[in-house]
């Protein structure tokens, strides 16, 4: 019945539909509880009548920013995608900004400190995230080909280094490598100690995308090349991986931009990476959000920025593999 309703009546029904559409956000937005002293600083004549009727104010709050939000969509809708998209990260960024700017922060704190968190703090994030995403993909190539192995002593340390690493919390492999050591006769710094725990976390998790990776190249091609006379490893390196790149590449810059973030947590061992640097440079003058603000700018910029060479990449090996 409703269905024949909506297709003789397509028009109201797309009505009702944004309607209950607009009802739905306006009691999801009440449901939030947003404060409706903004429509006073707008509307400075309705002060009085918000503090006298705090919920039926709360509700036209609720009801203006649907209201508005609708018309921006419809508005939005108006424009070509490239345009959409665009406006979408516009008005999403002025808003976060917006947020950030409610926090009352010193910009010339931040500008006095930035110089020094890129210089120290982004040098040595990328430098400990670049050697330890290496480390992690040699150890993913050696683990993926020990997990299609038919020896069951190699499968089995295989499985058992997958199973300890993705199993235990990064942080936790960081102080067991930085504290554990030692007992046994090893000091290790503090660098080492983090690029040694992010390559071996990273390390067993992307073993499963390198296993996974060779694991779609068909059987066919393996032994096609067995015919032509190519040792195992020859047909590894010549055939199956070149192939398999093109399914590895995109979950490995994943991992990468991950690891980019989780570098922060070799802070706690003391290394002067970026997190580490934000976090002792807002204590000078108690300007803590200021510099985790900026951190987190920071981390921004750089994960778009490997986005935008992880596509490139990715393009470049599609159209390889396609001739």
């Amino acid at each position: 019945m409703i269905g024949r309703l909506i297709l003789a009546y397509p028009e109201t029904a797309r009505r009702s539909g944004a309607l209950l559409m607009l009802a739905l956000v306006t009691i999801a937005i009440y449901g939030l509880g947003i404060s409706p002293a903004w429509i006073g600083h707008v509307l400075p004549t309705s002060s009085e009548w918000l503090a006298a009727n705090p919920a039926a104010g709360q509700l036209l709050s609720a009801s203006m920013i649907a209201l508005i939000a609708a018309l921006n969509w419809k508005a939005l809708r108006q424009l070509p995608r490239r345009l959409q998209v665009a406006g979408v990260w516009a008005e999403l960024f002025a808003l976060l900004m917006l947020f950030f700017y409610s926090f009352d922060l010193s910009f010339a704190f931040i500008g006095k400190k930035i110089g020094f968190l890129i210089s120290q703090g982004v040098v040595t994030t990328l430098y400990i995230s670049v050697i330890s995403i290496a480390i992690a993909t040699l150890i993913a190539l050696a683990g993926a080909i020990a997990k299609l192995s038919k020896n069951g002593v190699i499968y089995g340390l295989a499985t058992f280094y997958t199973s300890l690493f993705r199993g235990l919390p990064l942080l936790m492999q960081i102080y067991i490598i930085y504290l554990g050591l030692p007992q046994v006769g090893y000091v290790i710094s503090a660098v080492p100690a983090g690029i040694l725990a992010l390559s071996l976390c990273y390390g067993a998790y992307m073993t499963e995308i390198f296993r996974a990776g060779i694991e779609s190249i068909p059987r066919g091609q393996t032994e096609g090349a067995i015919a032509l006379g190519l040792s195992p490893s020859q047909t590894m390196g010549l055939v199956i991986l070149p192939q398999a790149m093109r399914v590895i590449i995109p979950p490995t810059g994943n991992q990468f931009i991950a690891m980019l973030k989780d570098s922060s947590l070799v802070s706690v061992v003391g290394v002067w990476e970026l997190m580490y640097l934000a976090r002792t440079q807002g204590q000078t003058e108690f300007r803590h959000i200021e510099m985790l603000i900026t951190a987190s700018m920071i981390y921004w910029i750089l994960s778009i920025g490997l986005e935008y060479l992880q596509s490139r990449v990715e393009e470049r090996f599609g159209r390889f593999n396609v001739r």
